[in-house]
């Protein structure tokens, strides 16, 4: 054997050890983070306590376990020193909110608890009924194409997994995310505060990490990763009444120029639905004849079966459990844009950075539960019950009364 092939075959050997070890650190050490770990799937019970922690024994350590133990608890006390020493930024949102961002009292504190015990409980018991049935309800993890796994944002520094829903604050919480990961900077400087990351820059795929990225990274150990991460992390999302979250979408994507949308969605719209053959080519000249597809045209092409056979539907209108997978991962905290003051509160805190920062402050002009019945006033009594069945699984899931007033004569 030359010097040359030796050479090449201790390289290979030592890929191959580095690889195994990245397994062995993350399947016996997993995250510094010290907050809840749970299990990446379940066999769904209603009897099944949402806030119970799963404990494991530990097997006799190797020396290569011992050595990364001892590294990571330096890191952590690295870590919790650097947070110490970190200066405090300015909380200008309480002006702008006029929301009580101090610390809760301990009854807020157990209010939560409750809260998120019985919204994970009726995630839980959902999800084990079988008479109660949605597309890919029954798939397993593995069984979910990579592509599908696009959502979910990987924070390695502090074991965060956060899955966004498009119409629900994730814009702030992609802010959120990048300050934790330290995956953007400013001039050399890791973003601080939230509220400085440019706009263009939250939503650019170079400024996250998610699982979809896994394959080019880690190859064939990127599922083995993921399900060790998912068994370890605290993995959080946010949701919305899913009539509502469809509003903000039409209002964002349909009533302001944007070209992308326009292009995309709104010309086949407008030449579908309201039988116009010529339409503009640009979002400007279409805008400036008041050419734009209505909120009733906008259900039409939801509910035409044509819609997903061409294409997916795109993330903004997409059901949340297409985003999320609820019933293939188990969620440690489950936010609702409803009360987004609070749970925003209650997450930082329990992932141990509200000392921080503060979660940014919403849009003044977020679309509001109370204006449904004006929205749908004008859409036919079947549209509005195909379009339930369409993200029936959403209320349900997330614990939405269905909309009863919209639903009759």
């Amino acid at each position: 054997m030359t010097k040359s092939q030796l050479f090449r075959l201790s390289v290979a050997v030592g890929s191959v050890f580095m690889i195994l070890l990245i397994i062995v650190y993350w399947d016996n050490v997993g995250t510094a983070h010290p907050y809840l770990h749970t299990s990446l799937s379940r066999s769904f019970s209603p009897q099944m306590l949402p806030n119970a922690a799963h404990s494991e024994e530990r097997t006799t350590l190797s020396d290569i376990d011992e050595f990364l133990d001892k590294f990571l608890n330096l890191s952590l006390a690295q870590n919790v020193q650097v947070i110490t020493q970190t200066e405090q930024p300015l909380v200008h949102e309480e002006r702008v909110r006029g929301f009580d961002w101090s610390s809760h009292d301990i009854k807020g504190k157990l209010d939560q608890e409750k809260v998120q015990a019985e919204r994970k409980r009726t995630l839980h018991q959902f999800c084990a009924n079988s008479s109660f049935s949605f597309p890919w309800k029954e798939r397993s993890f593995e069984d979910i194409p990579n592509r599908e796994l696009d959502h979910l944002i990987v924070d390695d520094r502090h074991g965060v997994i956060y899955c966004y829903v498009p119409k629900v604050a994730c814009t702030n919480w992609k802010r959120v995310m990048i300050v934790l990961s330290e995956s953007l900077s400013n001039q050399g400087i890791p973003y601080k505060d939230p509220l400085n990351i440019p706009r263009q820059d939250v939503h650019s795929p170079s400024s996250h990490l998610t699982f979809n990225k896994f394959w080019r990274r880690y190859g064939k150990f990127s599922r083995h990763l993921m399900k060790i991460k998912l068994k370890k992390y605290t993995k959080f999302l946010f949701v919305r009444d899913p009539f509502v979250r469809l509003i903000s979408a039409f209002r964002s994507k349909f009533e302001l120029e944007n070209d992308v949308f326009y292009r995309v969605f709104a010309v086949p719209i407008l030449k579908l639905y309201s039988n116009l053959s010529n339409v503009p080519a640009s979002v400007s000249k279409a805008f400036s004849v008041g050419m734009k597809p209505s909120f009733g045209e906008f259900i039409q092409y939801l509910l035409d079966p044509l819609t997903e056979k061409e294409r997916p539907f795109n993330e903004h209108w997409r059901q949340v459990y297409r985003l999320c997978h609820p019933c293939q991962i188990e969620y440690d905290f489950i936010g609702k844009l409803e009360t987004l003051d609070e749970d925003a509160v209650e997450l930082l805190r329990l992932l141990g950075v509200d000392k921080q920062f503060h979660f940014p402050p919403s849009y003044k002009n977020r679309t509001a539960s109370s204006w449904t019945e004006d929205w749908f006033a004008k859409i036919p009594l079947e549209w509005k019950q195909q379009l339930f069945k369409l993200y029936e699984a959403d209320f349900v899931l997330f614990g939405y009364s269905k909309p009863e007033n919209l639903l009759k004569d």
